[in-house]
């Protein structure tokens, strides 16, 4: 069995990114992939988002912080939303056909009103990312939050912190999301000069 790992080359990373900005010009998806790798949310809980979520209607600007409660754990996160994640949905959402209501779904799907787009299309949506620059194998929408966890670990952040943004009930869960390689225990034996 294969396991989700995280974009975890910065080049490839910046590609992936820029799939649905450049290439396809399809900026609900640029702000999915977005979204994902910079609030380390499961796709689940990223799927059923509204504008009223990110947006304050009454001051006509975007919020400092998403709060969720998490499906999967029940448990609360509020996220700073930074420059990356309001700056992409700025774009998007002066993309839109019409001005969004407090209630409407931020990845409408094609079908239906008001619809969300399903966690298989979300899929689809990150697969195709991912292969337009090489990554076949092992990344799916979990590959956001894990990539948000490494690259914030390769910055300097304690794992301890990340534990608890991820909401991890153990450190053990934290390390295989952080997926550490032997490339990154070589660099630092090889950065070390004592």
């Amino acid at each position: 069995m294969s396991t989700t790992q995280p974009i975890r080359d910065s080049a490839l990373l910046h590609e992936f990114k820029d799939f649905y900005l450049e290439k396809e010009r399809n900026i609900r998806n640029y702000a999915l992939c977005i979204l994902g790798l910079n609030t380390a949310l499961r796709i689940t809980d990223i799927l059923e988002l509204k504008w009223g979520d990110l947006y304050d209607f009454s001051r006509n600007c975007f919020l400092e912080h998403l709060t969720v409660t998490e499906k999967k754990t029940g448990k609360s996160s509020t996220i700073a939303l930074n420059h990356s994640v309001v700056d992409t949905f700025t774009t998007y959402r002066g993309q839109l056909s019409a001005p969004p209501a407090r209630d409407t779904c931020l990845f409408p799907s094609r079908k239906g009103t008001n619809q969300p787009l399903s966690r298989s299309q979300a899929f689809r949506v990150i697969k195709r990312a991912a292969r337009s620059v090489g990554l076949c194998q092992h990344v799916s929408c979990h590959s956001l939050r894990k990539t948000f966890g490494y690259h914030a670990w390769q910055q300097g952040t304690p794992p301890a912190l990340l534990m608890n943004i991820y909401n991890h009930s153990s450190y053990q869960i934290t390390k295989r999301y952080l997926g550490i390689e032997q490339e990154d225990r070589d660099n630092v034996f090889k950065n070390i000069s004592l």
